[in-house]
Protein backbone atom coordinates (compact mmCIF):
# COMPACT_ATOMS: atom_id res chain seq x y z
CA UNK A 1 0.00 0.00 0.00
CA UNK A 2 2.85 2.38 1.01
CA UNK A 3 4.42 1.46 -2.46
CA UNK A 4 1.77 2.19 -4.45
CA UNK A 5 0.93 5.40 -2.31
CA UNK A 6 4.55 6.36 -2.72
CA UNK A 7 4.51 5.71 -7.39
CA UNK A 8 1.90 7.59 -6.99
CA UNK A 9 3.36 10.53 -5.49
CA UNK A 10 6.31 10.13 -7.84
CA UNK A 11 4.18 10.46 -10.89
CA UNK A 12 2.38 13.28 -9.82
CA UNK A 13 5.71 15.05 -9.54
CA UNK A 14 6.89 14.22 -12.47
CA UNK A 15 3.51 15.39 -14.10
CA UNK A 16 3.89 19.18 -13.72
CA UNK A 17 7.69 19.02 -14.74
CA UNK A 18 6.63 16.81 -17.97
CA UNK A 19 4.17 19.74 -18.29
CA UNK A 20 6.31 22.73 -18.27
CA UNK A 21 8.84 20.75 -20.07
CA UNK A 22 6.89 20.04 -23.50
CA UNK A 23 6.01 24.43 -22.76
CA UNK A 24 9.41 24.90 -23.20
CA UNK A 25 10.20 22.67 -26.02
CA UNK A 26 7.06 24.38 -27.84
CA UNK A 27 8.30 27.50 -27.23
CA UNK A 28 11.34 26.68 -28.37
CA UNK A 29 10.09 25.51 -32.12
CA UNK A 30 8.52 28.78 -32.05
CA UNK A 31 10.81 31.19 -31.56
CA UNK A 32 14.91 31.69 -33.26
CA UNK A 33 14.45 31.15 -37.21
CA UNK A 34 12.20 28.51 -37.28
CA UNK A 35 14.90 26.62 -39.17
CA UNK A 36 12.95 22.72 -39.08
CA UNK A 37 9.84 24.32 -40.34
CA UNK A 38 11.62 24.79 -43.92
CA UNK A 39 12.15 21.35 -44.49
CA UNK A 40 8.56 20.46 -43.52
CA UNK A 41 7.08 22.90 -46.00
CA UNK A 42 9.39 21.40 -49.05
CA UNK A 43 6.77 18.85 -50.03
CA UNK A 44 3.84 21.25 -49.47
CA UNK A 45 1.64 23.08 -51.96
CA UNK A 46 3.61 25.99 -53.70
CA UNK A 47 0.57 28.64 -52.20
CA UNK A 48 1.81 27.41 -48.47
CA UNK A 49 5.22 27.51 -49.38
CA UNK A 50 4.81 31.27 -50.47
CA UNK A 51 2.68 32.44 -47.14
CA UNK A 52 5.67 30.89 -45.27
CA UNK A 53 8.17 32.93 -47.39
CA UNK A 54 5.59 35.80 -47.17
CA UNK A 55 5.89 35.51 -43.77
CA UNK A 56 9.41 35.65 -43.41
CA UNK A 57 9.20 38.38 -45.65
CA UNK A 58 7.21 41.02 -42.90
CA UNK A 59 9.41 40.09 -40.09
CA UNK A 60 12.34 40.87 -42.27
CA UNK A 61 11.20 44.65 -41.72
CA UNK A 62 12.61 44.66 -38.73
CA UNK A 63 15.28 42.32 -39.51
CA UNK A 64 14.18 39.16 -37.97
CA UNK A 65 13.05 35.92 -39.88
CA UNK A 66 10.72 33.71 -38.24
CA UNK A 67 7.52 33.73 -40.27
CA UNK A 68 5.24 33.58 -36.98
CA UNK A 69 6.82 36.62 -35.84
CA UNK A 70 5.81 37.91 -39.35
CA UNK A 71 2.17 36.99 -39.31
CA UNK A 72 2.00 38.37 -35.96
CA UNK A 73 3.05 41.83 -37.47
CA UNK A 74 0.66 41.30 -40.32
CA UNK A 75 -2.07 41.01 -37.84
CA UNK A 76 -0.89 43.73 -35.92
CA UNK A 77 -0.95 46.20 -39.54
CA UNK A 78 -4.43 44.78 -39.86
CA UNK A 79 -5.40 45.63 -36.23
CA UNK A 80 -3.97 49.18 -36.67
CA UNK A 81 -5.48 49.83 -40.54
CA UNK A 82 -6.89 47.29 -42.60
CA UNK A 83 -6.49 49.30 -46.30
CA UNK A 84 -2.07 49.95 -44.97
CA UNK A 85 -2.61 45.62 -43.92
CA UNK A 86 -4.04 44.96 -47.41
CA UNK A 87 -1.04 47.34 -48.68
CA UNK A 88 1.37 45.22 -47.06
CA UNK A 89 0.14 41.95 -47.82
CA UNK A 90 0.16 42.76 -51.69
CA UNK A 91 3.49 44.47 -51.10
CA UNK A 92 5.33 41.70 -49.80
CA UNK A 93 3.15 39.00 -52.03
CA UNK A 94 3.85 40.93 -55.30
CA UNK A 95 7.39 41.02 -54.69
CA UNK A 96 8.26 37.48 -53.80
CA UNK A 97 5.94 36.20 -56.66
CA UNK A 98 8.46 38.64 -58.86
CA UNK A 99 11.29 37.06 -56.95
CA UNK A 100 10.23 33.71 -58.28
CA UNK A 101 9.27 34.26 -61.74
CA UNK A 102 12.73 36.00 -62.08
CA UNK A 103 14.83 32.73 -61.03
CA UNK A 104 16.39 34.79 -58.18
CA UNK A 105 18.19 32.25 -55.35
CA UNK A 106 15.84 30.24 -53.71
CA UNK A 107 17.34 30.61 -50.55
CA UNK A 108 17.21 34.06 -50.49
CA UNK A 109 13.88 33.83 -51.63
CA UNK A 110 13.01 31.45 -49.16
CA UNK A 111 14.31 33.66 -46.34
CA UNK A 112 12.26 36.49 -47.43
CA UNK A 113 14.50 38.65 -48.21
CA UNK A 114 12.78 39.38 -51.56
CA UNK A 115 9.63 40.45 -49.13
CA UNK A 116 10.23 43.26 -47.07
CA UNK A 117 11.15 45.97 -49.28
CA UNK A 118 8.15 45.61 -51.11
CA UNK A 119 6.29 45.41 -48.15
CA UNK A 120 7.70 49.26 -46.76
CA UNK A 121 7.16 50.57 -50.35
CA UNK A 122 3.41 49.98 -50.28
CA UNK A 123 3.16 50.70 -46.59
CA UNK A 124 4.80 54.23 -47.02
CA UNK A 125 2.51 54.71 -50.39
CA UNK A 126 -0.49 54.25 -48.20
CA UNK A 127 0.85 56.20 -44.71
CA UNK A 128 1.60 59.53 -47.75
CA UNK A 129 -1.41 58.90 -50.03
CA UNK A 130 -4.03 61.90 -50.25
CA UNK A 131 -6.95 60.22 -51.37
CA UNK A 132 -7.35 58.58 -48.22
CA UNK A 133 -8.20 54.83 -47.61
CA UNK A 134 -9.56 52.06 -49.84
CA UNK A 135 -8.38 54.40 -53.04
CA UNK A 136 -8.00 51.08 -55.16
CA UNK A 137 -5.59 53.24 -58.18
CA UNK A 138 -3.10 53.07 -55.33
CA UNK A 139 -2.81 49.30 -55.93
CA UNK A 140 -0.99 50.02 -59.42
CA UNK A 141 1.94 51.90 -58.05
CA UNK A 142 2.57 49.65 -55.55
CA UNK A 143 2.30 46.55 -57.22
CA UNK A 144 4.89 48.68 -59.99
CA UNK A 145 7.07 49.64 -56.88
CA UNK A 146 7.07 46.26 -54.96
CA UNK A 147 8.27 44.83 -58.74
CA UNK A 148 11.09 47.30 -59.21
CA UNK A 149 12.17 46.98 -55.35
CA UNK A 150 13.31 43.09 -56.97
CA UNK A 151 15.11 44.66 -59.80
CA UNK A 152 17.17 47.01 -57.59
CA UNK A 153 17.49 44.38 -55.03
CA UNK A 154 19.21 41.89 -57.59
CA UNK A 155 20.84 44.51 -58.93
CA UNK A 156 22.92 45.91 -55.57
CA UNK A 157 23.73 42.60 -54.35
CA UNK A 158 26.38 41.67 -56.52
CA UNK A 159 27.83 45.11 -55.69
CA UNK A 160 27.70 45.28 -52.13
CA UNK A 161 28.76 41.23 -52.17
CA UNK A 162 31.98 42.29 -52.59
CA UNK A 163 32.34 43.82 -48.98
CA UNK A 164 29.61 41.15 -47.54
CA UNK A 165 27.16 44.58 -46.71
CA UNK A 166 23.45 43.61 -46.96
CA UNK A 167 21.74 44.89 -49.74
CA UNK A 168 19.02 46.35 -46.27
CA UNK A 169 16.44 48.65 -47.34
CA UNK A 170 18.52 50.46 -50.24
CA UNK A 171 15.79 49.47 -52.75
CA UNK A 172 12.83 51.18 -50.94
CA UNK A 173 14.53 53.93 -49.94
CA UNK A 174 15.19 54.44 -53.67
CA UNK A 175 11.82 53.38 -55.11
CA UNK A 176 10.16 55.54 -52.65
CA UNK A 177 11.92 58.60 -53.64
CA UNK A 178 11.63 58.02 -56.83
CA UNK A 179 7.59 57.92 -56.64
CA UNK A 180 7.41 61.08 -54.66
CA UNK A 181 9.45 62.96 -57.60
CA UNK A 182 7.73 61.59 -60.12
CA UNK A 183 3.73 61.85 -58.94
CA UNK A 184 4.17 65.33 -56.97
CA UNK A 185 2.14 66.27 -54.38
CA UNK A 186 -0.68 67.50 -56.70
CA UNK A 187 -0.94 64.22 -58.94
CA UNK A 188 -4.45 63.94 -59.89
CA UNK A 189 -4.64 60.26 -60.04
CA UNK A 190 -1.88 59.66 -57.15
CA UNK A 191 -1.78 62.72 -55.05
CA UNK A 192 0.49 62.22 -51.39
CA UNK A 193 0.91 64.54 -48.41
CA UNK A 194 3.91 66.60 -48.03
CA UNK A 195 6.52 65.86 -45.94
CA UNK A 196 6.64 68.15 -42.62
CA UNK A 197 10.45 68.59 -41.45
CA UNK A 198 11.11 67.77 -37.67
CA UNK A 199 12.56 71.33 -36.82
CA UNK A 200 10.02 73.26 -38.59
CA UNK A 201 9.97 76.70 -38.03
CA UNK A 202 6.38 76.22 -36.64
CA UNK A 203 7.52 76.43 -32.50
CA UNK A 204 5.97 74.11 -30.38
CA UNK A 205 3.22 76.09 -28.74
CA UNK A 206 2.27 73.52 -25.45
CA UNK A 207 3.95 72.09 -23.26
CA UNK A 208 5.40 68.73 -23.73
CA UNK A 209 3.88 65.84 -22.22
CA UNK A 210 6.39 63.13 -20.82
CA UNK A 211 3.08 60.41 -20.19
CA UNK A 212 2.88 60.69 -24.34
CA UNK A 213 6.68 61.04 -24.64
CA UNK A 214 7.23 57.66 -22.84
CA UNK A 215 5.00 56.46 -24.91
CA UNK A 216 6.31 57.53 -28.01
CA UNK A 217 9.51 54.85 -27.63
CA UNK A 218 7.33 51.82 -28.36
CA UNK A 219 5.22 53.23 -30.96
CA UNK A 220 9.29 54.39 -32.42
CA UNK A 221 9.45 50.20 -33.25
CA UNK A 222 5.68 50.35 -34.35
CA UNK A 223 6.91 53.26 -37.01
CA UNK A 224 8.97 50.96 -38.53
CA UNK A 225 6.52 49.21 -39.73
CA UNK A 226 4.80 52.90 -40.44
CA UNK A 227 2.29 51.87 -37.79
CA UNK A 228 1.65 54.48 -35.26
CA UNK A 229 -0.83 52.65 -32.67
CA UNK A 230 0.00 51.72 -29.65
CA UNK A 231 -1.50 48.70 -29.24
CA UNK A 232 -0.80 47.28 -32.58
CA UNK A 233 2.74 48.11 -31.87
CA UNK A 234 3.32 46.65 -28.42
CA UNK A 235 1.72 43.03 -30.48
CA UNK A 236 4.91 44.50 -32.74
CA UNK A 237 7.42 44.39 -30.44
CA UNK A 238 5.91 41.37 -28.91
CA UNK A 239 6.03 39.47 -32.31
CA UNK A 240 9.91 40.75 -32.02
CA UNK A 241 10.47 39.06 -28.56
CA UNK A 242 9.44 35.78 -29.81
CA UNK A 243 11.95 35.85 -32.39
CA UNK A 244 14.79 37.36 -30.03
CA UNK A 245 14.09 39.02 -26.30
CA UNK A 246 17.73 40.44 -27.34
CA UNK A 247 16.82 42.09 -30.50
CA UNK A 248 13.34 43.50 -28.36
CA UNK A 249 15.31 45.39 -25.77
CA UNK A 250 17.16 46.80 -28.35
CA UNK A 251 14.65 47.80 -30.31
CA UNK A 252 13.06 49.34 -27.56
CA UNK A 253 16.39 51.19 -26.19
CA UNK A 254 17.22 52.65 -29.99
CA UNK A 255 13.81 53.87 -30.30
CA UNK A 256 14.46 55.71 -26.60
CA UNK A 257 17.89 57.17 -27.87
CA UNK A 258 15.80 58.46 -30.57
CA UNK A 259 13.52 60.02 -28.47
CA UNK A 260 16.40 61.65 -26.93
CA UNK A 261 18.11 62.98 -29.35
CA UNK A 262 14.75 64.42 -30.71
CA UNK A 263 14.50 66.11 -27.55
CA UNK A 264 17.72 67.31 -27.50
CA UNK A 265 17.83 69.35 -30.54
CA UNK A 266 14.07 70.32 -30.10
CA UNK A 267 12.22 68.92 -32.95
CA UNK A 268 8.05 68.70 -32.92
CA UNK A 269 6.50 67.53 -30.19
CA UNK A 270 4.16 65.28 -32.74
CA UNK A 271 7.62 63.48 -33.72
CA UNK A 272 8.15 62.71 -30.51
CA UNK A 273 5.01 61.84 -29.63
CA UNK A 274 4.41 59.38 -32.86
CA UNK A 275 7.35 57.79 -32.72
CA UNK A 276 8.59 59.41 -35.63
CA UNK A 277 12.07 60.13 -33.64
CA UNK A 278 12.43 56.70 -32.45
CA UNK A 279 12.03 54.48 -35.53
CA UNK A 280 15.60 55.03 -37.40
CA UNK A 281 17.37 54.93 -33.73
CA UNK A 282 15.60 51.31 -33.20
CA UNK A 283 16.83 50.28 -36.29
CA UNK A 284 20.54 51.44 -35.82
CA UNK A 285 20.41 49.45 -32.69
CA UNK A 286 18.99 46.27 -33.77
CA UNK A 287 21.45 45.95 -36.36
CA UNK A 288 24.82 46.44 -34.01
CA UNK A 289 23.56 45.07 -30.88
CA UNK A 290 23.81 41.18 -31.29
CA UNK A 291 22.86 40.70 -35.54
CA UNK A 292 25.73 41.82 -37.29
CA UNK A 293 28.19 41.59 -34.65
CA UNK A 294 28.08 39.02 -31.82
CA UNK A 295 26.67 40.74 -28.46
CA UNK A 296 28.95 41.61 -26.12
CA UNK A 297 29.70 44.92 -23.38
CA UNK A 298 31.52 46.43 -26.44
CA UNK A 299 29.56 45.70 -29.13
CA UNK A 300 26.38 46.73 -27.08
CA UNK A 301 27.91 50.52 -26.22
CA UNK A 302 28.85 49.95 -30.25
CA UNK A 303 24.93 49.86 -30.75
CA UNK A 304 23.60 52.68 -28.54
CA UNK A 305 26.14 54.77 -30.41
CA UNK A 306 24.49 53.39 -33.95
CA UNK A 307 21.22 54.26 -32.54
CA UNK A 308 22.27 57.68 -31.53
CA UNK A 309 23.70 58.32 -35.16
CA UNK A 310 20.87 56.91 -36.39
CA UNK A 311 18.71 59.69 -35.32
CA UNK A 312 20.73 62.63 -35.44
CA UNK A 313 21.36 61.85 -38.78
CA UNK A 314 17.52 61.06 -39.68
CA UNK A 315 16.73 64.66 -38.04
CA UNK A 316 19.21 66.27 -40.64
CA UNK A 317 17.94 63.74 -43.93
CA UNK A 318 14.40 64.96 -42.29
CA UNK A 319 15.44 68.57 -42.62
CA UNK A 320 17.13 68.48 -45.80
CA UNK A 321 14.44 66.30 -47.91
CA UNK A 322 11.45 67.84 -46.17
CA UNK A 323 12.58 71.29 -47.45
CA UNK A 324 11.37 69.64 -51.05
CA UNK A 325 8.57 67.84 -49.30
CA UNK A 326 10.40 64.35 -49.25
CA UNK A 327 10.65 61.93 -46.44
CA UNK A 328 13.78 60.74 -45.27
CA UNK A 329 12.16 57.36 -44.61
CA UNK A 330 14.93 54.79 -43.27
CA UNK A 331 17.59 56.15 -45.11
CA UNK A 332 19.73 56.90 -41.81
CA UNK A 333 19.60 53.59 -40.25
CA UNK A 334 20.10 51.67 -43.33
CA UNK A 335 23.51 54.39 -44.04
CA UNK A 336 24.59 54.17 -40.42
CA UNK A 337 24.49 50.29 -40.30
CA UNK A 338 26.57 50.14 -43.29
CA UNK A 339 29.09 52.95 -41.88
CA UNK A 340 29.26 50.27 -38.52
CA UNK A 341 30.02 47.19 -40.89
CA UNK A 342 32.76 48.66 -42.87
CA UNK A 343 34.12 49.82 -39.20
CA UNK A 344 38.09 48.31 -38.68
CA UNK A 345 40.13 48.13 -35.88
CA UNK A 346 39.25 45.21 -32.84
CA UNK A 347 35.35 46.15 -32.90
CA UNK A 348 35.63 44.18 -36.31
CA UNK A 349 36.22 40.95 -35.02
CA UNK A 350 33.04 40.72 -33.60
CA UNK A 351 31.30 41.38 -36.86
CA UNK A 352 29.79 38.20 -38.33
CA UNK A 353 29.73 37.04 -41.94
CA UNK A 354 26.59 37.77 -43.35
CA UNK A 355 26.04 34.01 -44.20
CA UNK A 356 26.59 33.38 -40.60
CA UNK A 357 23.98 35.65 -38.97
CA UNK A 358 20.92 34.56 -37.03
CA UNK A 359 19.02 35.57 -34.15
CA UNK A 360 21.44 37.40 -31.67
CA UNK A 361 21.14 34.43 -29.03
CA UNK A 362 22.37 31.78 -31.93
CA UNK A 363 24.71 33.98 -32.78
CA UNK A 364 26.42 34.24 -29.00
CA UNK A 365 25.54 30.38 -29.40
CA UNK A 366 27.44 29.82 -32.64
CA UNK A 367 30.19 32.41 -31.77
CA UNK A 368 31.22 30.61 -28.17
CA UNK A 369 31.67 26.85 -30.87
CA UNK A 370 33.59 28.67 -32.79
CA UNK A 371 36.27 30.09 -30.32
CA UNK A 372 35.94 26.78 -28.49
CA UNK A 373 37.26 24.96 -31.94
CA UNK A 374 39.58 27.47 -32.38
CA UNK A 375 41.28 26.92 -29.07
CA UNK A 376 41.52 23.59 -29.03
CA UNK A 377 43.05 23.43 -32.38
CA UNK A 378 45.49 26.04 -31.26
CA UNK A 379 46.31 23.77 -28.04
CA UNK A 380 46.44 20.49 -30.20
CA UNK A 381 49.93 19.09 -30.61
CA UNK A 382 49.15 16.49 -33.99
CA UNK A 383 50.42 17.24 -37.27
Amino acid sequence: MWMDTKAGAQDASRKPTSTVQCLMNSLIMVTGDMGHLDKCMQDKWFILQLAVWACRGVSRVILANNPLSGALMLVALYWASPWQGLLGTVGVMISTLTAVILGQDSAEVCGGLYGFNGMLVSLLMGVFNAAGDWYWWLLLPVCLGSTTSVFLFSGFSPVLDRWDLPVAVFPFNAVIILYFLCTGPDNPYFPHHVAIPPSSAVPNITGLSASEVLQGIPLGVGQIFACGALGPSLLILGALCLYSPLQAIHALLGSAVGTVAGLSVAVRHECLYRGLSGFNGALGCIAVGGLFFTFSWRTHLLAIASAFLSAYSDIALSNLLGAVGLPACSWAATLTTTLMLLLTGSLAAHRLPLARVRAPEQNLRSRSRWEAGSTAEGDSTDV
